[in-house]
């Protein structure tokens, strides 16, 4: 039975990459004709492959159905949130949510630090775009023209001298954190508190979310912070995949 869904599922892929016909189907599989024509049927019944008029195969609608269905149905926080509480539990410190909607960067969970020097982010609160670290992942992230747009209609305050100034030094921001991979905000909207965030991503690559590490310097110095970026990367790699779907699934012992 496993052989027969292995199989059967091994010809989504191959109709991805455009209509084939049973011949193709069969060569792909190493199987005879016979077989993969049995496979390709019960696709068919279950609406995952069509039958074109010149006999070829290709994806049906009710694979897409379903997937959009998936993905309308996916909640990024309850999914990272067993994750966010681990890594507050290794590190004892603050750890953020966040996702880009409508123009604003907002924090859509938070697990509080250990230490009585607390955080005054709210779970729904926008975000200070132009120097948070989530917020310069998720803008990254957007494609060249949107992030320029954005970044030129945004207000630069200067909450403390280390923020950013304008949007030509932003867009440079962006492009850095767009490379490495991960963002910090070291004393940019508040001259105690450093951060240090990665991005979360969805099957197709671009970011969805992004979560953060922050702490006030009284606790730890911007360098000690900034040892936790591995761990950070490590929790964000670990709910990109179980997000997307690319976590393995154990097997019952």
């Amino acid at each position: 039975m496993s052989q027969t869904v292995d199989r059967a599922l091994s010809i989504l892929p191959l109709l991805a990459e455009g209509p084939a016909d049973l011949g193709q189907v069969a060569d792909r599989l190493g199987v005879h004709k016979s077989t993969a024509l049995r496979l390709l049927r019960t696709l068919h019944e279950h609406g995952l492959v069509y039958r074109q008029s010149d006999q070829r195969y290709r994806l049906g609608a009710r694979l897409f159905a379903l997937a959009q269905e998936a993905m309308e149905n996916l909640d990024i926080r309850e999914i990272a949130h067993p994750h966010l509480v681990r890594l507050n539990e290794q590190c004892g410190h603050t750890v953020h949510l966040a996702v880009y909607e409508e123009g604003e960067v907002l924090y859509i969970d938070k697990v509080e630090s250990r230490y009585p020097v607390r955080m005054y982010s709210r779970i729904g609160k926008p975000v200070a775009i132009t120097v948070a670290a989530v917020a310069k992942l998720l803008l990254a992230d957007l494609p060249e023209a949107e992030r320029r747009a954005v970044a030129e209609k945004l207000e630069y305050p200067m909450y403390t001298a280390r923020s950013t100034p304008n949007a030509p030094a932003f867009l440079r921001e962006l492009e850095k954190v767009r490379e490495q991979g991960w963002a910090t905000d070291l004393g940019g909207h508040e001259e105690s508190i450093n951060c240090v965030a990665a991005p979360i991503r969805g099957a197709d690559g671009r970011v969805v979310a992004a979560m953060s590490v922050s702490a006030p310097n009284v606790v730890v110095t911007a360098d000690e912070l900034l040892t936790l970026r591995p761990l950070v990367r490590r929790t964000a790699d670990t709910i990109s995949g179980e997000y997307s779907g690319r976590t393995p699934i154990k097997e019952a012992t």
